[in-house]
């Protein structure tokens, strides 16, 4: 294929070096422009129409940069050439070219990203054609390895579950308890787990709660979590999909009532009414496995329970999940919460990292809470980490170039900025600025409900409120309404709608006039 691509001078060598290595037969065209992202489609039509091209070397197709902000339709209309978007990093051509006759190119995308919507695409898609396979569930459901809780296929033949934790349910409000639910599964949480309170009975709630969160949950498998024997055969009886968790000191209690639901449990190693509690991971793996004897007839996942880090050993639970879990065929539990909620860190890698030592112990479920601001966001996190695990186990392959993945605040690839040499003074910034008040008010500006809202005030009562998700919206809205008077004070509501929209789309706390990160790395 006769290739042609524009680009601009400061990203020549870059483009020339990247098109080298193709099969394809390409030619490379330099714009008299320094920054090929400021080029036009009216200007490389210009450009071609310059070239002259005879019947025999007229180019198949025209790759422009992918940075380009318009659509590069027009170009074909003009020249009659297809003319599509390149990469938005010229380092990243030697993809496109090899993609070339398999990927549908676009004029308004850029390549790399339409790349990666392909690869997501196909992702899902493999996860969504096994979950649908009704004769393979069917197979595998036989396999002791699996259980199933509700109607959810749960075990090592699976993708890991996300259990999510709905901490301290009878203290909410119905409404309450409904939203949190709602959020859990909208983040990807594959069962809800309905937290009771320790020490309490709140047996005469549970009827109710389970009610409730079944006609939040709708399908979603519901769970209860108590040692309370009381509870959990109340829940038992009224509908529960899953019991968490019996141990040696309440399993006698709660088996008959278990056994005549068919409801599955998670088993401990504990016996909590003596205060016992296993100290090695031979202790852990002997003990569960006792009391999975001795729960004969019900379907079991074995929790060795996984331990926060520094406390008693994190290594040591670690060690004592993979021994059970190859001594014993039954799907296991992963407490990832046990650690994220006691580890100052953001939950995101902590997550992606336990998912993946949980694939390879063969953990069923990943069990989260979200107490904490810096978990917020692990169920979905733990559900974008189950999906890349198992894509990663059927491909044979490390968790890297899925279609999916966890990379939320860094670049995956450096973006290469193209340094422009240019000979002009150069300021140090030092800022400083007398503040004038704008005669025409001062904007108050908070993230609530998911949405940026700005009130302007004048003489220290609102005015109008001006809301939206997206700050080029809203101070767009201001300049049309001629609510701004200043410059200064223009500039100023940019750089904080902005840092609102930074906090809305990440789940930072924005407060007006405070940064929102302190800096990350040393400059």
């Amino acid at each position: 294929m006769k290739v042609l691509i524009i680009t601009g001078k400061l990203a020549e060598s870059t483009v020339r070096q990247a098109s080298s290595v193709s099969d394809h037969e390409v030619h490379v065209h330099v714009v008299e422009i320094p920054i090929a992202a400021f080029l036009t489609p009216r200007r490389i039509i210009s450009e071609i129409s310059k070239m002259n091209f005879s019947a025999s070397d007229e180019p198949d197709i025209i790759i422009i940069p992918g940075l380009i902000p318009k659509d590069a339709g027009i170009i074909k209309d003009e020249t009659g050439i297809p003319a599509y978007k390149g990469p938005t990093d010229a380092a990243d051509l030697p993809i496109v070219l090899d993609l070339l006759e398999k990927l549908k190119l676009s004029t308004k995308k850029p390549a790399d990203k339409l790349i990666e919507e392909e690869q997501r695409k196909r992702a899902l898609k493999f996860i969504e054609d096994f979950e649908k396979d009704v004769e393979r569930r069917k197979r595998l459901l036989e396999r002791d390895e699996n259980i199933l809780v509700g109607g959810l296929p749960v075990g090592r033949d699976f993708p890991m579950r996300v259990l999510a934790e709905v901490a301290n349910a009878p203290f909410l409000s119905e409404e309450k308890l409904k939203a949190r639910i709602e959020y859990f599964i909208r983040s990807g949480a594959d069962m809800i787990d309905l937290g009771m309170i320790a020490g309490e009975d709140n047996s005469d709630m549970i009827s109710e709660i389970i009610e409730t969160a079944r006609s939040a949950a709708g399908n979603t498998p519901v769970s209860i979590d108590s040692l309370n024997p009381s509870e959990i055969e109340v829940a038992a009886e009224c509908g529960a999909d899953m019991i968490l968790s019996l141990d040696h000191g309440n399993y006698r209690e709660v088996m008959g009532v278990l056994k005549k639901n068919s409801v599955p449990a998670v088993i401990l190693p504990t016996d909590y009414s003596e205060g016992w509690v296993p100290e090695t991971p031979e202790e852990r793996v002997g003990s569960l496995e006792e009391l999975r004897r001795k729960c004969h007839g019900l379907d079991v996942i074995a929790d060795p329970v996984l331990d926060p880090v520094n406390s008693r050993s994190i290594v040591e639970s670690i060690i004592a999940c993979r021994n059970y879990a190859e001594r014993n065929p039954e799907p296991v539990f992963f407490g990832i919460g046990n650690v994220t909620e006691l580890l100052d860190t953001d939950s995101t890698g902590v997550n992606a990292l336990l998912a993946s030592i949980g694939m390879e112990l063969g953990v069923s479920v990943l069990f989260t809470p979200e107490e904490s601001g810096k978990t917020r966001g692990s169920v979905y996190e733990l559900s974008v980490a189950s999906k890349m695990m198992f894509l990663a186990e059927n491909r044979g392959s490390v968790p890297k170039d899925l279609g999916i993945n966890l990379v939320l605040f860094k670049d995956k690839r450096p973006v290469r900025g193209i340094k422009e040499d240019i000979n002009v003074p150069v300021i140090m910034a030092e800022g400083g600025m007398k503040f004038v008040r704008d005669r025409k008010g001062s904007f108050k500006i908070t993230v609530e409900d998911g949405m940026i809202r700005a009130v302007l005030y004048d003489k220290m009562e609102p005015v109008v409120t001006i809301t939206s998700d997206s700050a080029k919206k809203i101070y767009e809205e201001i300049i049309n309404r001629n609510l701004v008077s200043r410059m200064e004070h223009a500039a100023y509501l940019g750089a904080e709608l902005q840092k609102a929209e930074i906090a809305l789309k990440t789940g930072k706390g924005y407060v007006q006039d405070f940064e929102l990160f302190r800096k990350l790395f040393p400059m």
